[in-house]
């Protein structure tokens, strides 16, 4: 197991904290860095295609640490996890605005030290008929790793926004998706997305969905399928990863 430590955030996300260097930092679209994170020895921890995990880019005994112990943390999910599990990259989009997450997305550079929580959260691939992905650039960095765990014997849809194309984060080569472009439309509670969608040719009855990216633009996604294919909620897996003026949901 790699290097862990005690650390006093353990008691909000868990035992241990894992130690990493950061090996390599790339730019892969104008708007989205490749950042590679390797550690010492192999991590033992499970990990399904999809979860994420909290860098701590703040150190949580400072007072505002102590205060806001969250807001020493930012969430990433894993875009690969090395076959000999030593290392994990990540696809960090570069958003409009402040904050901790955007300036270490930044300033990252090889050589640097990085602490991390292993994985959570529960936005995986589950078993369906057929599958349905519907996001932006945000959500594009969790698909990616979901898609290419379905396989090529899945049956796959879905629609992926960016601002124009070089702002398209390569997927797994064994699925084509329709691309669209909001070319300076407002990603927040975006139309383009929703009409996509709306043009998008699915198979009759419902399969599973996977929504992500603007919290008010996965709320209409999810509405649509609920209201004008009739599709059940329990069928639609919903995770916004940001919204216009708050913090701390990249």
């Amino acid at each position: 197991m790699p290097r862990t430590t005690r650390n006093p955030l353990a008691g909000i996300f868990g035992k241990y904290a894992v130690e990493s260097t950061i090996t390599h930092v790339e730019q892969v679209t104008p708007t989205m860095r490749r950042i590679r994170l390797e550690t010492d020895q192999p991590i033992a921890f499970a990990y399904t295609p999809g979860q994420h995990i909290r860098i701590q880019l703040k150190d949580p005994l400072s007072v505002s640490g102590i205060l806001r112990p969250v807001e020493t943390l930012r969430t990433y999910t894993i875009w690969d996890l090395s076959p000999e599990r030593r290392a994990l990259e990540l696809r960090v989009h570069l958003y409009d605005g402040d904050g901790i997450g955007l300036r270490w997305a930044h300033e990252a550079r090889a050589g640097e030290a990085v602490t991390f929580w292993w994985p959570q959260g529960d936005f995986f691939t589950r078993e369906a008929a057929y599958h349905v992905f519907i996001g932006e650039e945000t959500a594009s960095a969790a698909f990616g790793p979901m898609i290419r765990e379905l396989g090529t014997s899945a049956e796959v849809y879905g629609v992926l926004e960016s601002e124009a194309p070089e702002h398209d984060l390569p997927m797994p080569k064994i699925r084509a998706l329709r691309r669209v472009h909001r070319h300076g439309v407002p990603a927040a509670s975006s139309r383009v997305l929703l009409t996509a969608l709306s043009e998008l040719d699915l198979p009759g009855g419902a399969g599973a969905a996977y929504v992500a990216g603007e919290a008010r633009t996965c709320q209409m996604a999810r509405d649509f399928l609920v209201r004008e294919r009739n599709w059940p909620r329990t069928s639609i897996k919903v995770k916004p990863f940001w919204t216009p003026g708050k913090r701390g949901l990249h």
